[in-house]
């Protein structure tokens, strides 16, 4: 009841800007968050109960959780649970080998496992704010499988976790380093065919950029493109851009400048505060007040494994972005020229996430404003990971779906959320069906790499990159 009346209070302000209410509702949660009355022994009748009945011994082994958690914390130790899940082993464990390395990236072709494949490979483009084997879990949670297993050949971009030498890296070079030479990469294996190529995050907003680029230079690299929480409009970004003002930015790139990249843990405060109930309080009262220990998942352990981002570039990203939103006005320049999406002339498949804290729902169906192609658009229950990493086998999730070609009129969300029912299951069955609308009739798998121009597997997956700390 608190919090609602101060949301009440702190939200439609005559005389305050927009930025600055949010501001103020956003810090007054968080001290209301903080001091509910169930993050209190006294008044938390749960704990009460617990500690009568054991005696007082959840406060012991909650007090023990706590000691263990800061010698964590002081040697930058993963979190309890996640050392049962091995990178290579039991996550990230799908065969294939890196085919292609450089300064930024390794791009890794994964082995086939259908005896015919549709001749169109697809390209993954994950966010390099952590590693990419979000969509490469365990085998019952990877996307990657599941789409090995539909008959498509798969590459993927693994990120190299930045160092201090790496400051001067660039958007340009995410670009040119990133995308543009994967994508050299796949042509090289499969040279006769476009690309479906899928990007999730900020891989996503990098890879709309690029599509638009390669439109604008009239290459026909791609046959479809996958957006997945990715975001291209940035007007309405959601609670994120709490941190993101021009003096928020200035201090983080005075920050910066001092190393040359902004650590990973430094981002990770930013994202607990977002959703401070469920990933702070709720979690000090279940290990510290309680005594428990939540079970740790493939999820859990890759949301430990976080990555740092090199000065240039997350400046870049925060300005061009973020606070000019360069990229929705038709001011991103790539290549001396600004590129629009409206340029973009493949078929689109978008998918949003309905509680997504980091690119919400609203501000990713602006996509329909900017591409003029036939885009589909899907939008499931869940978060920004837990929303993506779907799979239909233990799928609780429904989803809405709904195609618009590009003749069509524009409709406003609400509209489209009350016109569209929910579809109970996981969206991964109706990409697929998509995938395969758009691709060729499935023949014999490619070559692992390209021998004859230089591009032989180098190492097995997941290569090394993913194991930079």
């Amino acid at each position: 009841m608190q919090e609602e009346w101060w949301g009440r209070a702190t939200t439609a302000v005559p005389g305050v800007s927009p930025h600055n209410a949010r501001e103020v509702s956003f810090l007054a949660r968080q001290v209301l968050d903080q001091f509910a009355p169930s993050n209190f022994v006294a008044t938390n009748p749960v704990v009460l109960r617990k500690t009568l009945e054991s005696g007082g011994r959840n406060l012991w082994d909650g007090a023990c959780n706590f000691v263990d958690d800061l010698q964590r914390a002081i040697s930058r130790r993963p979190v309890a649970g996640t050392e049962a899940y091995r990178v290579g082993e039991t996550i990230a464990c799908t065969p294939g080998s890196v085919i292609f390395r450089n300064e930024l990236i390794e791009l890794i072709q994964y082995s086939p496992m259908t005896d015919k494949v549709h001749p169109e490979p697809v390209l993954i483009v994950p966010a390099w704010i952590m590693k990419y084997y979000i969509l490469d879990l365990s085998p019952e949670n990877s996307l990657v499988r599941h789409l090995l297993e539909a008959g498509h050949t798969v590459f993927m971009i693994s990120w190299r976790n930045p160092r201090p030498e790496h400051r001067d890296l660039g958007m340009d070079d995410y670009l040119s380093l990133g995308i543009d030479a994967a994508l050299a990469g796949v042509k090289a294996v499969v040279p006769d065919h476009p690309v479906h190529a899928v990007g999730y995050c900020l891989g996503g907003t990098l890879l709309a950029i690029a599509a638009a680029a390669l439109a604008r230079r009239e290459e026909h690299a791609l046959k479809t493109l996958t957006l997945l929480a990715a975001q291209t409009d940035f007007a309405d970004a959601g609670e994120l851009t709490l941190f993101v003002d021009e003096s928020e930015v200035t201090f983080l790139e005075d920050l910066m400048w001092q190393r040359g990249l902004l650590e990973a843990r430094q981002m990770a405060g930013a994202f607990h505060l977002l959703r401070s109930n469920d990933l702070i309080w709720s979690r000090v009262v279940r290990d510290y007040l309680l005594g428990g220990r939540m079970a740790a998942s493939d999820l859990m352990t890759w949301n430990a494994d976080g990555t740092r981002m090199p000065y240039r570039m997350h400046s870049e990203y925060l300005r061009q972005l973020f606070l000019n939103n360069d990229l929705a006005a038709g001011r991103y320049v790539v290549g001396g020229m600004p590129v629009g999406l409206s340029n973009i002339d493949v078929p689109m498949f978008v998918v949003a996430t309905a509680w997504d804290h980091v690119a919400p729902w609203k501000s990713v169906y602006k996509i329909h404003l900017q591409a003029d192609v036939d885009l589909t658009f899907v939008l499931t229950t869940g978060g920004h990971n837990v929303g993506i990493v779907n799979p239909p086998k233990s799928s609780t999730r429904q989803y809405r779906m709904g195609t618009q070609p590009h003749t069509a009129t524009y409709i406003s969300p609400d509209h489209w959320l009350e016109t569209h029912d929910s579809i109970a299951g996981s969206w991964w069955g109706a990409w697929v069906d998509w995938l395969k609308t758009n691709s060729s009739a499935p023949g014999a798998p490619p070559t692992m790499g390209a021998t004859a121009i230089g591009l032989s597997p180098i190492e097995g997956a997941p290569g090394s990159y993913v194991f930079d700390r």
